[in-house]
C-alpha cells in the first residue's frame, strides 16, 4: 500500500487548506478504497497524534478535540483519495501531516490501528 499526501503549505492564521492523500497498491477494488484512513500530525518537539479518521464504509468520523468543528475528513472511493479540509487554522496546527491506512479495518479511532504511512506534508500557520 502506498500513500501520497499533498496540499500542505504556508497560510496565515484563520486561513484554510485542503490536504489530499492518494492511495494505491494493496488489494484495492477498482472503485472502493476499502481501508480505514487517518490523518496524523506531528508538531515540532511533540509526538505524532491522530487528528481525524474515517472508517472504510464512511459512516462516522473521528476528530481530536482541538480540531473538531474546524477540520473535515472525507473520502472519494472512486478516486482512492482521502481529504482533510482545514478551516480556521491556528499557529498550533503547524506540523507535518501524515495520512495512514489500516487495511484490516480495526478501530479507526485508535492510533495503533494504522500500519501504512505516507511521507507527510508540511503545514505552517503564521500568526
Amino acid at each position: 500500500v502506498q500513500l501520497q499526501a499533498s496540499g500542505g503549505g504556508l497560510v496565515q492564521a484563520g486561513g484554510s487548506l485542503r490536504l489530499s492523500c492518494a492511495v494505491s497498491g494493496g488489494a484495492l477494488d477498482t472503485h472502493n478504497l476499502g481501508y480505514n484512513m487517518g490523518w496524523f500530525r506531528q508538531a515540532p518537539g511533540k509526538e505524532r497524534e491522530l487528528v481525524a479518521a474515517i472508517p472504510w464504509h464512511g459512516r462516522g468520523t473521528y476528530y481530536v478535540d482541538t480540531v473538531s468543528g474546524r477540520f473535515t475528513i472525507s473520502r472519494d472511493d472512486a478516486k482512492n483519495t482521502v481529504y482533510l479540509q482545514m478551516h480556521g487554522l491556528k499557529p498550533e496546527d503547524t506540523g507535518v501531516y501524515f495520512c495512514a491506512a489500516d487495511p484490516l479495518r480495526r478501530d479507526y479511532r485508535n492510533y495503533g490501528s494504522y500500519n501504512y504511512w505516507g511521507q507527510g506534508t508540511q503545514v505552517t500557520v503564521s500568526s
